[in-house]
């Protein structure tokens, strides 16, 4: 059972509600520039809230950057909360000492791991051949080590240390300088942009349900659990994940606001996205070509900002059972 809507949440619901539905009837074609019509100012007949320098309706433009921030911070909020939820349960769980594997297991995968990162200029340009023979050697190694006593002792993996290590190692990077660096180098393209940030935006994440996981495995039913001998999958799938991934729920929207100011960022500075998409961020950039042109930063920057501040405010609707347990706002 949830909270009801406070007034400000029922104009957030319908801004973002206006946003899916001009995604929806935006149209799937460029927009054919009207040079005859460049720069027009607002207000005026067929284009009611201008044109761009190359002639192009600001307002078919902006359905179409509505579309193209749908499609790219949804999945990318989704899919970084879930890997980013997946690893910081399992970090949490888990610990260091919790799951173990054979030393042989272990060798072989870090041999592969630093191969593969020797090597990853090759397999950027061929990956199938170059990963084959990686997994040969690590396979190699594996039955090689396995046939010794020593390869068949059992070796604790620290996953909670290894999981905040990477952590820590993102975040002492600033996640703007990061993704800029980083999408400078690649080819622009809508699913280049998603995989980039969903590979640097899951950490905080990772943090949020390690910290919950924490909390819920010192419970008594889970504990009993625990004693009882279940096996650890079905304790994270009936005992863990229920009462700790409402809490990616609650905090999606806020996932989803970082990710459209990170994309309106990239498509500002022209990074990430290929040139003929369409976005709020680009549309926005073109007021240094036409500084007089006012409605090309009035426009793009109202929808930008209304629909961050619309999901910002709903993170305060929160779930009531759930905020018996836990209190996310901390």
């Amino acid at each position: 059972m949830t909270r009801r809507l406070s007034f400000a949440q029922w104009l957030a619901v319908s801004w973002l509600l206006l946003v899916v539905v001009s995604a929806c009837i935006a149209p799937t074609s460029s927009p054919v520039p009207d040079l005859l019509h460049t720069q027009e100012p607002p207000f005026q007949d067929p284009h009611w809230l201008g044109t761009d320098p190359l002639g192009h309706d600001v307002l078919q433009l902006l359905l179409a950057g509505a579309r193209t921030t749908l499609l790219i911070s949804i999945p990318t909020a989704v899919l970084a909360s879930l890997l980013g939820g997946a690893a910081g349960s399992v970090a949490g769980f888990w610990g260091n000492s919790t799951y173990q594997v054979q030393r042989a297991s272990a060798a072989a995968g870090v041999i592969g791991a630093v191969i593969a990162l020797l090597f990853i200029p090759q397999l950027r340009t061929n990956p199938f051949p170059v990963g084959l023979v990686i997994g040969v050697l690590s396979c190699t190694v594996y039955y090689a080590l396995r046939r010794t006593s020593w390869g068949q002792r059992q070796i604790a993996v620290p996953i909670d240390s290894m999981v905040q290590a990477l952590i820590a190692l993102l975040d002492s990077i600033p996640l703007l300088l990061l993704v800029l660096a980083i999408a400078a180098v690649q080819r622009p393209s809508s699913m280049g942009l998603v995989v980039l940030l969903v590979l640097t935006c899951w950490t905080t994440p990772a943090r949020l349900l390690r910290a919950v996981t924490l909390r819920t495995k010192a419970l008594l039913f889970v504990e009993a659990a625990v004693v009882a001998g279940l096996p650890t999958l079905r304790i994270l799938r009936y005992h863990i994940w229920p009462n700790t991934w409402p809490v990616l729920l609650i905090r999606l929207p806020l996932s989803i606001a970082i990710i459209i100011g990170l994309e309106t960022t990239l498509s500002f500075l022209g990074i990430g996205l290929a040139p003929e998409v369409a976005s709020w961020g680009r549309l926005l950039a073109s007021i240094r070509v036409a500084p007089a042109a006012w409605w090309l930063l009035v426009w793009p920057g109202a929808a930008i900002f209304f629909t961050i501040l619309s999901l910002h405010t709903l993170v305060s609707t929160k779930i009531t059972g759930f905020d018996k347990h836990l209190d996310v706002t901390k």
